[in-house]
C-alpha cells in the first residue's frame, strides 16, 4: 500500500474541540445564572465557533463600510505630524522614558505584529487584535494598554479614517523616524476587527508555564505555535525556562523567529535594531507591586491593568518584564551603540531589582554610561538580556553581528527591511497595500505576481476554451481536483496562496502529496497545451494566463457535471485577470509551510496534522473564510464530483460520481444505512439495513455531518426533496467564492 493510500485510510476518529469558558465556583459547580455551553457537557464535541466569528453584526460601521476609501481620504502627513507631537508630550499619568514615547510605541507596534506565525498564517498586526484579550492581557504585553491610551486622542481625532491596526504600526514606524532612523516605508490597509480572533495559542492554562509543555519528545515546538511560552510574543529573554544560557536561547530564537518568517540575518537585524531604542522595566519585584492584568481588573480601572502600588507606580518605579535598564547611552536616538556594546564589552551575569537575570559589562567604567530615564544626574551601566548575548555567543549569529558592526549601512538597510517585513508580513500581496508611503520595491516574501500585460478574454473566448478543455482527455474529477488544489491554498489569515500566480505548476505546490503530483502534472501539461494553442490563435493582444486557465477548467468541469446531473443552464461565474508567477519569484521555503497536512474537502489527512480530521476540516474552512453552510455544501458537492485526493472513494455516496448532485446528503442522512467502524482505525463502513450489503465507506469528516447536531441541521436542507437546485446554486456560489478569494484587483466576471 502506498503512503498516500495508507494515510487516506487511517483517519483518526477523535473530535477535539476548543472548550468555551465556563464560570465555575470553588465547589466545582457552574455559577448560578451562567448558561452552560455544550462543550461543558461534551468537551470533545466539534466546535464551529471559528466559522461564525467576526460577523458583520459586530461591526459598528456596518456592512457597507469601505475602509480603503476612508484611508485614502486621510491626510497622512497631518496624521504623522500629530504622532510626532505626541511622542514628546509626556503625560503625568504615564510619563515618557527619557521624555520620548518612541521606544514604547515601537514595542507596541512590534508586539502587535509579532504574533504572526507561518504555519497557519494567524496572528499579526491585522485587525488590531492587541486591543482584545487574551493578547491585551498577555504578560509580554504588560503596560501596552497605556500606549494605546496615549494614542487615543489621535484615534479619536481621525476616527474611521485610520484603523487601530494601521495606527499602531504607523506609530511605531514614525517613532523610529523621529529618533533618526530611515524606515523602509509603510502601507495602510489593515481594517479593524471588532472581536478577538479564535486562535490556538497553546494548551497551557497558566501564563509563562514551562516551555517543555509545548515541545514533543524530540524537543520540537508544537505546530502551529511560534512563541516558546504561553503569554510571550517570542522567547523568554532570560533563556529557555529562565536558564540564562545564551547558546540554548539562540536555538529558541532561531526556532521562534523562523516560525515568524525571519531568517538569521533578519533575526539579528531586528534584535539589534529594536534594542537600540528604549529600556526594560523591572524596578521592583512584580509579585510585590503589580496588580492584575486588564482582563482581571476592576470595573473602575476601565481596562487598564498591571496597577503598580510601589513608589510612583510609573516612571522610575515601572515594572513590566522584570528586567531593568537600557542597552545604549542614547536610548531615544538611532545609533550603532548596541552592536558596539555587545561585541566590545565582556558581560557578566547580574540581577535586576526585580530579581531577573540580566548582564552588565565587566568593565567598571561602563557604570556611568547610561543616563536614568527619569532621575536627572543618575546613571547606570548598559545591560543585555541572555537573548542579546545569543547574538554574540552563537557562531552564525556572531558572524552576522560582526558584519553589521563593520558595515553600518548594511545593518541599517537590513533592519529597515526586517521591520517592514515584521509589520507587513500578514497583509498578503502588494495589491492590498495603500498609501503614499508604500515602497516601490517588489519583495519575494510578498509572493509577487506580474502586472497584467494583456487584454482579457471575453465571454465568447471563455466558452470556446471550455469546449476545448472538455474535449480533451481530462475528466471532470481531474479538472475539479486541480482547480481546487490551486485555489484552496489560499489562507484568509495572511492572504497568501490561491490560484492567482499559477503556482500550482511550480515547486513546491506541484509536488505536494495532497495534490496528487502524478495526476496533477498530467493535467497541467494538457492545460498548458490548450492555453498555448488558444493564445497563439488569438489576435488583438487578448490572452489567457495559465492561472486563469486552471480556474476556467474547473468551471467548465462543474458546468458539465451539473448538466450531466440534469441541470442544463448552470453557469459558473469566471473572472479573468490572473497572471502567472515564475519559479524565480516564488519563495519555495516560505510556501513549503503551507502544504496541507489535512484537507477534509478532499478527504485528505496525514499524520503530520496536529488536530483531528473534523477539527482540521473546520480549520481549513476558517482559513478559506467559509461559513458553516458554505463548508457543508462544498464538501457534499466535492464528494459527488469524486474530487477526493488520490481518487479514494470514502464519502462518495453516489452511483453517479463526477456529476453535481446532492446524493452525499441524501445517502448520509437516510435510515436505510447503518454505519459501523471498520477494522481500520478511523474508517467506517455503511451497510444496507435490509440486506446487510456493504454500500459505502466513510471517514470522520464525512460522518460528522450526520452526527453533529448543528452540521446535521444544515445537511438536511441540502437533502430536502425539491432543494436539488438550491444545492447546485449554493455549491456554485461557494465554489466561486473560493476561486476568487485571492482576487484583490477588482476585475469583473464575464
Amino acid at each position: 500500500m502506498t503512503k498516500r493510500k495508507l494515510l487516506m485510510t487511517t483517519m483518526f476518529a477523535g473530535f477535539l474541540a476548543v472548550s468555551l469558558p465556563i464560570a465555575v465556583n470553588a465547589e466545582g459547580m457552574t455559577e448560578k445564572g451562567v448558561p452552560q455551553s455544550n462543550s461543558f457537557w461534551w468537551p470533545e464535541q466539534l466546535d464551529l465557533t471559528s466559522l461564525r466569528d467576526h460577523d458583520v453584526s459586530s461591526n459598528p460601521y456596518g456592512a457597507d463600510f469601505d475602509y480603503i476609501k476612508e484611508f485614502n481620504s486621510l491626510d497622512l502627513e497631518a496624521l504623522k505630524a500629530d504622532i510626532k507631537t505626541t511622542l514628546t508630550d509626556s503625560q503625568d499619568w504615564w510619563p515618557a522614558d527619557y521624555g520620548h514615547y518612541g521606544p514604547f510605541f515601537i514595542r507596541m507596534a512590534w508586539h502587535s505584529a509579532g504574533t504572526y506565525r507561518t504555519h497557519d498564517g494567524r496572528g499579526g498586526a491585522g485587525g488590531g487584535q492587541q486591543r482584545f484579550d487574551p493578547l491585551n492581557s498577555w504578560p509580554d504585553n504588560a503596560s501596552l494598554d497605556k500606549a494605546r491610551r496615549l494614542l487615543w486622542p489621535i484615534k479619536q481625532k481621525y476616527g474611521s479614517k485610520i484603523s487601530w491596526a494601521d495606527l499602531m504600526v504607523l506609530t511605531g514606524t514614525v517613532a523610529m523616524e523621529d529618533m533618526g532612523f530611515k524606515s523602509f516605508g509603510f502601507a495602510g490597509g489593515r481594517a479593524d476587527d471588532w472581536e478577538p480572533d479564535l486562535v490556538y495559542w497553546g494548551a497551557e492554562d497558566k501564563w509563562l508555564a514551562s516551555s517543555d509543555n509545548r515541545r514533543d519528545s524530540e524537543g520540537k515546538l508544537e505546530k502551529p505555535l511560534a512563541a516558546v511560552q504561553m503569554g510571550l510574543i517570542y522567547v523568554n529573554p532570560e533563556g529557555p525556562n529562565g536558564n540564562h544560557d545564551p547558546i540554548s536561547a539562540a536555538a529558541d530564537i532561531r526556532e521562534s523567529f523562523g516560525r515568524m518568517a525571519m531568517n538569521d540575518e533578519e533575526i539579528v537585524a531586528l534584535i539589534a535594531g529594536g534594542h537600540t531604542f528604549g529600556k526594560a522595566h523591572g524596578a521592583h519585584k512584580p509579585d510585590e507591586c503589580v496588580g492584575a492584568e486588564p482582563a482581571a481588573g476592576t470595573m473602575e480601572d476601565q481596562g487598564l491593568g498591571w496597577k503598580n502600588k510601589c513608589g510612583k507606580g510609573h516612571s522610575e518605579d515601572t515594572v513590566t518584564s522584570g528586567l531593568e535598564g537600557a542597552w545604549t547611552s542614547l536610548p531615544t536616538k538611532w545609533t550603532h551603540m548596541y552592536l558596539e556594546n555587545l561585541l566590545q564589552f565582556e558581560w557578566v551575569e547580574t540581577k535586576s531589582p526585580a530579581g531577573a537575570v540580566q548582564w552588565i559589562p565587566t568593565d567598571a567604567d561602563a557604570e556611568g554610561m547610561v543616563p536614568d530615564a527619569h532621575i536627572e544626574g543618575k546613571t547606570h551601566a548598559p545591560i543585555m538580556f541572555t537573548t542579546d548575548l545569543s547574538l554574540k555567543r552563537d557562531p552564525e549569529f556572531r558572524k552576522i553581528s560582526e558584519r553589521f558592526y563593520e558595515n553600518p549601512e548594511e545593518f541599517e538597510d537590513a533592519f529597515a527591511r526586517a521591520w517592514f517585513k515584521l509589520t507587513h508580513r500578514d497583509m498578503g500581496p502588494r495589491a492590498r497595500y495603500i498609501g503614499a508611503d508604500v515602497p516601490d520595491v517588489e519583495l519575494i516574501w510578498q509572493d509577487p505576481v506580474p502586472e497584467l500585460d494583456h487584454k482579457l478574454i471575453g465571454t465568447k473566448d471563455a466558452e470556446k476554451l471550455k469546449k476545448e478543455i472538455l474535449a480533451s482527455d481530462l475528466t471532470v474529477p481531474e479538472l475539479v481536483r486541480t482547480a481546487w488544489a490551486a485555489a484552496s491554498s489560499f489562507r484568509a489569515s495572511d492572504m497568501r496562496g490561491g490560484a492567482n500566480g499559477g503556482r500550482i505548476r511550480l515547486e513546491p505546490q506541484i509536488s505536494w502529496e495532497a495534490n496528487n503530483p502524478d495526476e496533477l502534472k498530467k493535467v497541467l501539461t494538457t492545460l498548458e497545451g490548450i492555453q498555448k494553442d488558444f493564445n497563439d490563435g488569438l489576435r488583438g493582444g487578448k490572452k489567457i494566463s495559465f492561472a486563469d486557465t486552471v480556474v476556467l477548467a474547473g468551471a467548465a468541469a462543474i458546468e458539465k457535471a451539473a448538466a450531466d446531473a440534469g441541470y442544463k443552464d448552470v453557469k459558473v461565474p469566471f473572472t479573468p485577470g490572473r497572471t502567472d508567477a515564475t519559479q524565480e519569484k516564488t519563495d519555495v521555503e516560505a510556501f513549503a509551510v503551507m502544504e496541507p497536512t489535512a484537507d477534509g474537502f478532499r478527504n485528505y489527512y496525514n499524520e503530520a496534522s496536529y488536530r483531528s480530521p473534523a477539527d482540521m476540516l473546520v480549520d481549513k474552512a476558517d482559513l478559506l473564510n467559509l461559513t458553516v453552510p458554505e463548508m457543508t455544501v462544498l464538501l457534499g458537492g466535492l464528494r459527488s464530483l469524486d474530487a477526493n485526493a488520490g481518487g479514494v472513494k470514502h464519502g462518495v455516496f453516489t452511483d453517479a460520481p463526477g456529476t453535481l448532485n446532492n446524493d452525499f446528503f441524501v445517502n448520509l442522512l437516510t435510515m436505510d444505512n447503518a454505519w459501523k467502524p471498520s477494522e481500520t482505525e478511523g474508517l467506517y463502513v455503511g451497510y444496507d439495513r435490509a440486506s446487510g450489503e456493504e454500500k459505502w465507506t466513510a471517514t470522520p469528516v464525512d460522518l460528522i455531518f450526520g452526527s453533529n447536531s448543528e452540521l446535521r441541521a444544515v445537511a438536511e436542507v441540502y437533502a430536502f426533496e425539491g432543494n436539488e437546485q438550491k444545492f447546485v446554486n449554493d455549491f456554485v456560489k461557494a465554489w466561486t467564492k473560493v476561486m476568487t478569494l485571492d482576487r484583490f484587483d477588482n476585475q469583473e466576471a464575464i
